[in-house]
């Protein structure tokens, strides 16, 4: 019996020291070795296309057009997918600018996001190029509710540039939020969570010519990539944007490197968004994220692994330990929870050895002391001057607001696309 419960404690301290390590070491290799360097200028850039999904955001989306333009160059196209909409989208959009394309999709047994971009490809795909333009090189996919940085479709061209060869991979931008006005020590918290997953860990990985997650704005494909993408119409085997997966963008970017074009971290290249300010907004933000992100893991962090080792391809093994690291705030959680089942099977053990009974306890120890370190070397480096850090000692009420999504994850697991609704 003592037996079986070492073996059970060695299993629970070997399975959450993984994701703990990976979190651990990518922040600190982020923090170590990254240095800010100046995006290189192109004087002749390749022809974009820009697609902008958009359902009901007639109120903004006018901002983020125009923030788009400001780095359009002649040739380059900006085209707006009204998806299933009932407000003025399209209407909003055409009064932008009349050099804007705008595309109406109604089509209720087939929401999301996926099917918008499948929409917009096929547009580009098969309508006649307007002149003077031509067929883009490129193409980046903004979200309707984000901004640009300064330099960020320049920096997003030259990444594809760089690795627009044989294979092809697409380009992510750094996509951040912003706290909303009169954030609260939640929003303080959410925003650090959310720059740990889209910058820190991806930049530490980015230092070891990892690659990275697709997070669904601020993304860039060679043309080529997308050209060859299923068409909504058809259903032969090939890589589909026409999906109803609540994290599409994660999963394509999965696809995408099973087919051999894991997509690349651009660091200099920023996007943001700004969280909702609404409470119940909040919580389905965050609910079709994490829940999205903890069925991918289950499912694909697994397949991924025995892939790399199988095919000796480092990119999907690396691909697997990133995606194996469950939301922050959940890895603390099961990283106390791990160290109290530890510590009462320690207690347990009366007649094992002293190494045998605090052994898998001294491994959380050492795993929960690297997470601790990369979080806080990965605050002072990238985070100090956004997220002030009285915030941390609310932590465990941020903790336990978090829990029922994860309880819901078990018994109501959100399976739908449904849009967040903005400030």
């Amino acid at each position: 019996m003592w037996f079986i419960l070492h073996i059970f404690l060695w299993i629970i301290a070997a399975t959450l020291t993984l994701p703990l390590a990976v979190f651990g070491l990518e922040c600190l290799l982020a923090v170590l070795t990254h240095r800010v360097c100046s995006v290189p200028a192109i004087v002749q850039r390749p022809h974009l296309a820009i697609l902008v999904p958009a359902h009901n955001e007639a109120p903004g989306i006018a901002a983020t057009l125009h923030n788009i333009q400001t780095q359009l160059r002649p040739n380059d196209r900006l085209i707006v997918i009204a998806d299933n909409c009932t407000d003025q989208t399209a209407t909003v959009a055409r009064q932008c600018d009349p050099l804007i394309e705008v595309l109406e999709r109604h089509d209720p047994d087939h929401r999301g996001k996926g099917f918008a971009l499948a929409y917009g490809v096929d547009h580009l795909r098969s309508a006649p190029v307007p002149e003077p333009t031509s067929t883009p090189e490129i193409v980046i996919i903004i979200d309707a509710d984000c901004q640009l940085a300064p330099g960020a479709l320049d920096a997003l061209a030259v990444a594809c540039l760089d690795h627009a060869g044989h294979p092809a991979r697409p380009a992510q931008a750094v996509y951040l939020m912003d706290p909303p006005p009169n954030p609260t020590p939640r929003d303080y918290l959410s925003t650090l969570a959310f720059l740990f997953k889209n910058q820190v860990r991806p930049l530490g990985l980015h230092v070891l010519a990892g690659p990275c997650l697709l997070t669904g704005t601020g993304m860039a494909f060679p043309w080529q990539l997308l050209a060859g993408s299923q068409p909504i119409t058809q259903t032969q085997p090939s890589l589909s944007l026409a999906t109803a997966n609540i994290v599409e963008d994660m999963q394509l970017g999965l696809d995408l490197a099973h087919l051999g074009h894991p997509p690349y971290l651009c660091p200099h290249a920023l996007v943001t968004g700004q969280l909702p300010s609404a409470s119940a907004a909040v919580r389905t933000q965050r609910q079709r994220w994490e829940h999205g992100h903890l069925h991918t893991l289950l499912v694909q962090a697994p397949r991924l692994l025995l892939a790399g080792l199988v095919t000796l391809r480092p990119t999907l093994f690396l691909l697997g330990l990133e995606l194996s690291v469950p939301p922050l705030s959940l890895l603390v959680t099961l990283w106390g929870v791990g160290l109290c089942v530890t510590l009462v099977g320690g207690w347990l053990a009366q007649s094992a050895s002293a190494n045998i009974r605090w052994g898998p306890l001294v491994l959380l120890l050492a795993a929960g002391l690297c997470m601790l370190l990369g979080v806080v070397a990965g605050w002072v480096r990238f985070a100090r001057k956004r997220v002030p850090g009285r915030v941390f000692l609310l932590t465990p009420l941020y903790i336990l607001w978090k829990v029922p999504m994860y309880i819901g994850f078990l018994f109501h697991r959100q399976r739908s696309w449904i849009r967040t609704a903005r400030n």
